[in-house]
């Protein structure tokens, strides 16, 4: 990853986290059950998450108690607008711009010296079914300060109160609790340390519970769809809910994402565009097989390109050719049809969302359509980054190269 790194394309955005810090991230992970980390210093996301303890753990999404019970922490101001790199949902960095949109002045000066822990409660304990995902409607967001503070707060109110009373003042024994609760907590009697559970509605979203699952509501008709195919097969024995269920690998599920305007795609218009390229450049690497120059210096180079073009099979050329063969040869007649010239999955990724849609469901379709056919490394380091970072581990370093002068290029 290192050649990412240097391009600033791989978790550029992290914080740095070290000193006390480390303590209240502790603090944290505990309160929500978790077991601390021993590293000394670390960095996070948005959320909270941190790349370096997911490794020590073992676990990418160790701020979960399952599927159905996220968590993140708040340690700095300085999370609000970072990304928010391994989601679990898609609204994961909605939810996050919503929290410091709301309470960004008490984040500011709870996080001073304490951190707070993020509660994201669905009203779902487990999943039980695969269609349980159909119940995420409204999010609970729940905050609990290290420390007890804000209950700390409130013992300090009743002591000042009692100080007040009578001649309390002159108790020394309640002098010692005052001055102890300073010391420790400091004067919390002008800090605004509430924080009332706010609420979160979901729409069309995507969640890696149950192996990966898109929601797309406020269309035609529901429709889901699983990424993996044992849940898949599990849900569609569901006889209640009234909803359209696919798995992604299904042919099916493009033709009624088209039928319900939610992708299109005009071959004539796209084969213009640099998507149309990247994706046909990646068509023709996947075909190579004895190459006698840097797969880089073929991608870019358009005489090396057309002359190992022309050295593949003629299936394979069919395979890399077929959009253009296609519309060549629709000039003449329109008894082609589309699957006859073009690969599958080449034509798969030559979608796009509809221009209907709203940029939120713009986005949500993306991702699917990158999932279905990742094709276009540029759309993949978008819209799946966990995803690309996985491919990216399979190529060779010219590959590499060519993937990131493409990205960087088009960013």
């Amino acid at each position: 990853m290192q050649k990412l790194k240097a391009a600033n394309l791989y978790q550029s955005e992290l914080i740095p986290v070290s000193g006390k810090l480390v303590e209240r991230y502790n603090k944290c992970l505990i309160k929500l059950g978790f077991e601390s980390t021993k590293l000394k210093s670390f960095s996070i996301d948005g959320i909270g998450w941190s790349p370096e303890i997911a490794e020590e753990k073992g676990n990418m999404h160790y701020l979960n108690h399952g599927d159905a019970n996220p968590h993140g922490i708040i340690i700095t101001p300085l999370q609000k607008g970072k990304p928010v790199y391994i989601p679990y949902h898609t609204f994961d960095r909605e939810m996050m711009k919503f929290i410091f949109n709301t309470y960004e002045s008490k984040i500011n000066d709870i996080t001073r010296d304490c951190a707070i822990c993020l509660d994201f409660d669905q009203q779902i304990d487990a999943f039980y079914e695969p269609l349980d995902v159909l119940k995420y409607d409204v999010v609970s967001i729940n905050f609990h300060l290290i420390n007890e503070l804000y209950h700390v707060q409130k013992e300090q109110f009743q002591l000042i109160e009692t100080f007040k009373s009578e001649n309390n003042f002159i108790d020394e024994d309640l002098h010692q609790k005052l001055l102890n609760s300073a010391r420790t907590y400091g004067d919390l009697r002008h800090r605004d340390l509430e924080l009332p559970t706010i609420q979160f509605k979901t729409n069309s979203f995507y969640t890696r519970a149950l192996g990966g699952v898109y929601v797309l509501r406020d269309f035609i008709s529901e429709i889901v769809v699983f990424e993996d195919e044992e849940w898949y097969k599990e849900a569609i024995k569901d006889t209640i809910h009234d909803v359209l269920i696919y798995h992604i690998e299904q042919p099916e599920l493009m033709d009624k994402l088209r039928d319900h305007l939610l992708i299109e795609c005009d071959l004539e218009k796209v084969v213009k565009t640099k998507h149309y390229q990247r994706v046909k450049k990646i068509m023709l690497a996947t075909e190579l097989k004895d190459i006698k120059h840097p797969i880089k210096d073929i991608l870019d180079d358009k005489v090396l390109f057309r002359r190992y073009l022309n050295t593949i099979d003629a299936k394979a050329l069919k395979r890399v050719n077929g959009v253009e063969i296609y519309l060549e040869r629709l000039e003449r007649s329109n008894a082609f049809k589309i699957h006859d010239l073009v690969d599958q999955k080449f034509y798969d990724a030559l979608h796009e969302p509809h221009s209907s849609l709203d940029v939120k469901h713009q986005d949500l379709m993306w991702k699917l359509l990158v999932n279905v056919s990742p094709k276009d490394v540029l759309f993949l380091y978008w819209y799946d980054k966990e995803e690309f970072y996985n491919l990216y581990k399979t190529w060779d370093d010219s590959m590499k190269d060519w993937v990131i002068a493409t990205i960087s290029n088009n960013i």
